[in-house]
């Protein structure tokens, strides 16, 4: 069920938090710190509130988050582990249906962008295919890391919008 904006801006901070708190992965921080913002005259308010609200974080508090996000098609995955956002969103990318030679693909590509940019590949796969997630390795792996610093970011934004749009009208 969703709720409302009227009923989203009457929250208190821990009601907010509870709520919203998973919106940015394992970062309830960012609730805590967006609720302030209040009222939001629509949901679109609510996500650019949320936006600057990263974009006023430090380089750490933001490497942090990127670092929360699980791989795609990983260990986490595997085992079970993922929040039940990330799992139905890695679910409806297909990324559970992996062919042993597709999850083989994503573990060497998970382990070589870790490598390169010490943080895992973030990219929001609601609505992509298994073959353009691999496509956004390959191509994104060649980013220097400034780039693919600010892409993480605009791919968080990206899942938190669609988390957004399941909870508010």
């Amino acid at each position: 069920m969703k709720i409302s904006i009227t009923q989203l801006n009457a929250l208190d901070q821990v009601s907010f938090v509870s709520l919203l708190g998973g919106i940015y992965e394992h970062s309830p921080w960012m609730a805590e710190r967006t609720w302030q913002k209040r009222p939001f005259a629509d949901r679109e308010a609510v996500l650019q509130a949320f936006r600057a609200t990263l974009a006023s974080a430090s380089e750490a508090e933001q490497l942090a988050l990127i670092r929360a996000h699980p791989d795609l098609a990983g260990k986490a995955a595997l085992r079970g582990e993922l929040t039940v956002a990330s799992s139905k969103e890695q679910a409806s990318a297909g990324l559970d249906q992996c062919s042993a030679k597709e999850l083989a693909r994503f573990t060497e590509l998970n382990a070589a962008y870790k490598q390169k940019f010490a943080f895992p590949f973030i990219m929001a796969v609601k609505h992509a295919t298994r073959a353009q997630i691999l496509q956004g390795f390959e191509t994104r792996i060649k980013h220097d890391l400034a780039q693919e610093f600010a892409m993480a970011l605009e791919q968080i934004n990206r899942i938190a919008a669609f988390r957004v749009n399941d909870l508010v009208e």
